[in-house]
């Protein structure tokens, strides 16, 4: 007769997911993510398979939860520049929330795993492809209204602010001061509109 389980599998991997956030992959050991959701061996193994198994598993929660809340406000947007100001404030604030500098999930693991690890790689790709999308669109309807600048293609815009978004999480990590963060942001906008 089958164990039932006594925990919320979502739960868990939402605990999981921030747990690899903010350690990194290579950061915990297996016996640190068992300490930290209260697991024992055969629970996780059993629900997530391995280590590898579940932080991919983490990639993908993140991708369809914050990734596409992010997309939801974007393709929500009646005001491109306010959105997109407030995604860059979001960020800021989240920067100095706290002594928890946990930058952003998907650059960590874009810069600690998907260069040698093609699954990870493709999972990155995806949610940056995704995101990039629903940025271009956001801005090519901004231009359309007259809202943001026509100066440049809206996927080039959507690139830029992509990248600047991105950097502010990587200056987070870095412990980079408010003032960058606002230099950041007041030139990325002035571009913008």
């Amino acid at each position: 007769m089958a164990r039932t389980k006594r925990f919320d599998e979502e739960e868990m991997l939402n605990n999981a997911m921030l747990f690899f956030w903010h350690k990194g992959y290579n950061g915990t050991s297996p016996q640190e993510i068992l300490d930290e959701l209260k697991l024992s061996r055969s629970s996780l193994y059993d629900t997530f398979g391995d280590k590898r198994s579940l932080f991919i598993s983490t990639l993908k929660r993140y991708r369809n939860t914050v990734t596409a809340q992010i997309i939801e406000i974007l393709e929500a947007s009646e005001n491109i520049p306010e959105t997109l100001k407030l995604l860059f404030l979001q960020t800021k604030a989240q920067s100095f929330a706290g002594e928890d500098k946990r930058g952003c999930f998907m650059v960590n693991s874009k810069v600690e795993l998907a260069p040698h690890d093609e699954e990870v790689a493709a999972i990155v790709k995806e949610n940056r492809e995704a995101l990039e999308n629903a940025f271009t669109s956001a801005i090519k309807r901004g231009q359309e209204k007259g809202q943001i600048s026509k100066d440049n293609p809206p996927r080039s815009l959507a690139r830029f602010v992509m990248n600047n978004l991105w950097g502010l999480s990587v200056h987070s990590k870095s412990g980079a001061d408010k003032k960058v963060f606002d230099d950041i942001i007041r030139i990325t906008m002035s571009v913008i509109k």
